[in-house]
């Protein structure tokens, strides 16, 4: 069993074929079902549409049975360690999905198990499913990700966090962060982004729409309020003036192929115009189908291994 819990755990190569397999199961191309007989938990500790979901219907389309907790639904609630939850779950099920909304040490302890693969569906700093789910879309839409360039916008949450591991690990996909002052992603994550790209990685972070050299080939923002978590200004709203994407907004830096991503749920009217995300340049809804097909290439991954994953990329080839 191997775990994902955070895409630096993971190497360019295994990315790649990661990234082949949620194109694959999104054109319809795979229709056999490496998890039947096998057992999927899916636990989550706060509220979900897509992400919850996605794995779910992900894994019964490839044939798992699944069952699902809730967050006061394991004795984690009264007081059982996290070890000892892993040590048990590890003898019912194949694979367990977790989604904290805090810290990843959690997720990693429950990943303690060798006989349990666990799955990072949402930590605090990172969001590895989704920037699977953002290469998939972009992969679908453009062929090959070396070459893009793509505009992230908002702030520095814990999908954008993933998606610039992810581009660390992706050769020639450049990557630029534009955040308010005060919302970037951490110096932490940008220090891991440069280690993981061997000092060539193409990422990097801007505070104002003035620094940003286009044209792009995608634009990509995120709802403003992470995880619905109240800020701590209450004039923080002051702080994004200018980071809406709108029609001028997409003029200004994109080109006459440039897309639009958003990793939902959104606040129309706030991060994103509906002209824009209901618009015909959006992949936003495309993207959130990929979220279950990228759940899809990562269980399949984790349970089944790589080489099973390899043996199916080539048959769909």
């Amino acid at each position: 069993m191997r775990n994902l819990i955070s895409l630096s755990d993971l190497s360019s190569e295994e990315l790649a074929l990661i990234v082949r397999r949620a194109v694959a199961f999104g054109r319809g191309e795979v229709d056999d079902r490496p998890l039947d007989g096998r057992r999927v938990g899916v636990f989550f500790r706060k509220s979900s549409t897509r992400t919850r979901t996605s794995f779910w219907s992900g894994a019964v389309r490839l044939g798992a049975d699944v069952i699902t907790f809730g967050p006061d639904e394991l004795q984690l609630s009264t007081g059982e360690t996290v070890e000892d939850t892993a040590r048990v779950l590890g003898e019912y099920l194949d694979a367990l999905v977790v989604r904290t909304n805090g810290d990843v040490d959690e997720i990693r302890r429950l990943g303690s198990n060798p006989d349990l693969a666990v799955v990072n569906a949402l930590s605090l700093d990172e969001h590895p499913t989704q920037a699977i789910a953002d290469l998939a879309t972009l992969a679908e839409a453009f062929g090959d990700l070396a070459g893009l360039h793509v505009l992230a916008v908002g702030e520095g949450n814990s999908s954008g966090a993933a998606l610039a591991l992810a581009a660390a690990l992706t050769p020639g996909l450049r990557l630029t962060l534009l955040c308010p002052k005060g919302y970037e992603v951490p110096q932490a994550t940008l220090d891991l982004v440069d280690r993981l790209g061997g000092g060539r990685a193409l990422v990097s972070q801007v505070t104002s729409p003035d620094e940003v050299s286009g044209p792009v080939d995608a634009v990509y923002t995120s709802r403003w309020q992470t995880m619905g978590v109240p800020k701590a200004n209450p004039d923080w709203l002051a702080d994004f003036e200018g980071f809406r994407i709108d029609r001028g907004f997409l003029e200004r830096f994109g080109g006459p192929g440039t897309v639009f991503l958003h990793d939902l749920p959104a606040v129309r009217g706030q991060e994103v115009t509906d002209e824009v995300l209901d618009g015909e340049r959006s992949l936003a809804w495309r993207q959130a189908h990929h979220k279950m097909t990228a759940a899809m290439a990562v269980l399949e991954w984790c349970v089944v291994g790589a080489d099973a994953a390899r043996a199916g990329a080539r048959a769909a080839a």
